[in-house]
């Protein structure tokens, strides 16, 4: 039970998986739309890429400023304005009638995820205690972030067929004032914060994770990439107290991995059953649900795994499933059953196993006004692998070479995986 909670308790737990679900959701449930919006607001084709990009890259940027931001002025709050800032931002790309001003709403978009994100996996880490506990809420957390992204072409689709483009946007209002108003209800007013605003760190990682994301997903001059790399290497040195936890550190390196590993499924998947099996985009979508449907089943289960496992076991056990998965798709052959749904099931049971097992290693441990900035850096960690990934991917060439590359990183993702501490610390039952 979360030790500290508002009026109603039992919107708790919900309301923080709402708030990942609408974070993942609006990742993708804009790139079905795309067309439309072209054809309606005149967008050139590198111009149309600045929807989906503006989007991603104030997201992965500005997590950890977000993190930071939710220990300062309350974890309540923080998550307020996130969804305030999310909602309006959504009304307003949805009611765009120039190209310049739905990207400028997308980028307000993903500044307000960037605090919502953090927000809702400090709250779990603050009010459900260390074990079980906190382990079905960081179960539940990964889930909803697994229906949003399996909701998001389905949705997307059936909204652009049935009503409009806008409305991929404007269906964010009203959920987003519904959980605004939860906010308020179901969250403490005492959430530990920080005292002080200490923005060196946040600046310095949000400024290299831009510049680093940027010149890999845009082919930006070599520099942009160097300085990013500096600049990370700054934010390290400038939150060294919160990157003196192995655990964090290691976790958080293996999310980078994750997250280009998780990317090449529901991607690249997309991809071949369209441009291989020739499915419609709302078909392609339909085609993934059984993988997603698993992913989501895994990452609540998962959890309750943990405390007697420990991180290694799980992470090992998945890393299997993204090998064997990915190399099966890589030499597969025939129809949807064998070539498709068959290793993208393999894969995404490695997601389940794998991604609230990183989190929880991420995050445990961690003093509570440090709780938004290590949330902010396990999501940013995730993000940032996944962008990255994409990209370097998308110049590998045919399928089966994407996929030889995803099982090779998934192999490498095992062979990392004893890096992770046994057990307790993993599972989040000592303060550091």
């Amino acid at each position: 039970m979360p030790r500290t909670a508002g009026p109603f308790l039992p919107l708790l737990l919900p309301l923080v998986c709402a708030g990942q679900f609408m974070v993942i959701l609006d990742a993708a449930i804009v790139n079905v739309a795309l067309p439309s919006i072209r054809a309606d607001l005149g967008f050139t084709p590198a111009g149309l890429a600045w929807v989906v990009d503006a989007y991603l890259l104030t997201l992965a940027g500005c997590m950890l400023l977000g993190g930071r931001l939710a220990d300062v002025i309350g974890h309540r709050r923080a998550l307020a304005a996130g969804l305030l800032l999310f909602a309006t931002a959504s009304l307003v790309a949805g009611l765009a009638g120039h190209a310049g001003v739905l990207v400028g709403a997308r980028a307000v978009q993903g500044l307000g995820a960037a605090l919502l994100a953090p927000a809702t996996l400090a709250v779990i880490n603050t009010a459900f205690p260390a074990g079980a506990a906190r382990a079905r809420a960081l179960g539940a957390w990964s889930a909803a972030g697994g229906v949003g992204g399996m909701a998001g072409a389905l949705a997307g689709g059936a909204l652009t067929t049935g009503l409009s483009w806008r409305w991929v946007f404007l269906i964010n209002v009203p959920i987003g004032v519904a959980l605004l108003a939860a906010a308020f209800v179901a969250l403490p007013r005492g959430t530990p914060v920080r005292r002080r605003l200490d923005l060196l760190g946040p600046l310095t990682g949000t400024a290299g994770l831009a510049l680093t994301i940027y010149g890999v997903i845009r082919g930006g001059p070599a520099w942009t990439i160097a300085a990013g790399l500096v600049l990370l290497a700054g934010f390290a040195v400038a939150d060294r107290r919160l990157f003196a936890r192995r655990t964090t550190t290691v976790a958080g390196g293996l999310l980078l991995l994750f997250g280009a590993l998780a990317i090449a499924l529901w991607y690249f998947s997309a991809l071949l059953l369209q441009t291989v099996h020739g499915y419609s985009a709302l078909e392609a979508g339909l085609g993934q649900t059984p993988a997603a449907v698993l992913f989501v089943v895994v990452a609540g289960r998962a959890p309750a795994l943990l405390p007697r496992t420990g991180p290694r076991v799980l992470v090992a056990a998945g890393a299997l499933g993204f090998g064997a998965g990915f190399l099966w798709l890589a030499l597969g052959d025939g129809g949807y059953g064998s070539a498709v749904l068959g290793p993208t099931l393999l894969v995404a049971a490695g997601i389940g196993l794998t991604f609230p097992t990183l989190m929880a290693a991420a995050t445990a441990g961690v003093p509570p006004a440090d709780a938004g900035t290590a949330g902010g850096l396990a999501s940013t960690a995730s993000q940032a692998g996944a962008s990255i990934g994409l990209a370097v991917l998308a110049t590998a060439g045919p399928f089966d070479r994407v996929f030889l590359i995803a099982a090779g990183l998934g192999v490498l993702l095992g062979l990392l995986s004893p890096l992770l501490p046994r057990r307790a610390a993993a599972q989040g039952e000592r303060q550091a």
